[in-house]
């Protein structure tokens, strides 16, 4: 079913700071997830999913490997004659303008009013989820509500102005604290917005001639009394990316049948850019227990419960446990690695020896030799 009713702005630097070694030459967005996917890959794909033809990527800064990524949106079908997918770079120098959502808006008014759909999906690519924008926007419709934020109960993620909801039976927000307090257990928001077209360009012109630039902050809370937010609790898995451990862990929980099972259901399918490789290749005295292997990988050595990505080269001899290897890594003979996140293109020489731990994972960044 297709909803020309709703469109999408995909935020692809929000929430970078949280994980500086995974954004350092990247957005959030473009960074790299499960053996062949980027973290934009399911926001994106669930708005694809819910029949919203027309999306627009808002950009900061280090957006080349997205952009090569994305490429013209073929694989998500949004390579279109009208509609489809746009890149919204930043306009403006300010880094202060950039830092909430209102500043990044104010510089696509006119893409927003040449838009014409009635409703507008904001999200961010932090939250790892394939979750049914179709509900979500049916929820806020049914609903009345000015702001529809969607939600998850669990242990609040260790963000900077993570939205922390307090609601009634209805689903009405009472009470919208920001960041956490403590190690407590609530409703918190996963980055994902709905609200009326018209609503929001009123609402960033006046934001904007008051100098105020943050959504949660100077919107949200502020206004909570005056406006009419509800939460939408979403029922699929989420997994947060906000630190080198939760990126860790998030990776690894795929090596889980019932976390694929969830993340990738069927019904709504997680799409992402096609690359024609070969098959993995295993050599003689290759040895892989619980791994999930990209295409184009050449094994030959030692692997247990690892995530290895398309072309990489792991060599005899060569053993690792509990490992993230993203595109393009070697692994030299007889090295041995464990608890280990490996960035694109780094090459451990043979004999090395690397060791972190599954609360520390060691991070090792993009292009370094071992």
């Amino acid at each position: 079913m297709r909803n020309y009713n709703a469109l999408g702005l995909i935020f692809a630097n929000m929430h970078d700071e949280a994980f500086r070694d995974g954004t350092a030459v990247r957005s959030m967005g473009s960074l790299p997830f499960g053996g062949r996917y980027r973290l934009i890959d399911f926001p994106l794909s669930a708005m694809v999913n819910a029949g919203i033809t027309k999306v627009g990527v808002i950009t900061k800064s280090n957006y080349q490997s997205l952009m090569d990524h994305l490429g013209s949106g073929k694989a998500w079908d949004l390579s279109r004659k009208n509609e489809g997918l746009y890149f919204l770079p930043p306009r403006s120098s300010s880094d202060a303008k950039y830092q909430g959502r209102i500043g990044s808006l104010a510089d696509i008014i006119p893409f927003l009013n040449h838009s014409k759909e009635e409703y507008v999906v904001l999200a961010d690519c932090h939250m790892v989820t394939s979750m049914d924008y179709s509900a979500l926007i049916r929820t806020h419709i049914e609903s009345g509500a000015d702001v529809t934020i969607a939600c998850r109960h669990g242990a609040v993620p260790k963000l900077t102005d993570i939205p922390v909801l307090t609601m009634d039976a209805s689903g009405h927000v009472m009470d919208l604290l920001l960041g956490r307090v403590g190690d407590e257990v609530a409703y918190y928001g996963i980055g994902v917005y709905v609200m009326r077209k018209d609503w929001l360009l009123r609402t960033i012109a006046e934001a904007t001639a008051r100098n105020l630039y943050h959504f949660e902050r100077d919107i949200l809370q502020r206004r909570l009394d005056e406006l009419v937010v509800c939460g939408y609790e979403v029922p699929s898995l989420v997994m947060p990316i906000y630190s080198t451990a939760s990126y860790f862990n998030a990776n690894l929980a795929l090596l889980e049948d019932t976390v694929r099972q969830q993340l990738f259901p069927q019904k709504r399918p997680v799409y992402t850019k096609l690359k024609d490789c070969d098959p993995v290749q295993y050599g003689l005295h290759a040895e892989v227990t619980n791994c999930l292997v990209g295409d184009g990988a050449h094994i030959d050595g030692k692997v247990k419960n690892c995530i290895v990505f398309r072309g990489v080269k792991i060599d005899r001899h060569a053993e690792l446990e509990n490992c993230v290897v993203m595109q393009n890594v070697t692994v030299g003979a007889h090295a041995k690695l464990g608890c280990i996140i490996a960035d694109k293109n780094v090459v451990f020489r043979g004999g090395c020896t690397l060791q972190g731990s599954e609360s520390y994972p060691v991070y090792i960044a993009k292009n370094s030799i071992i």
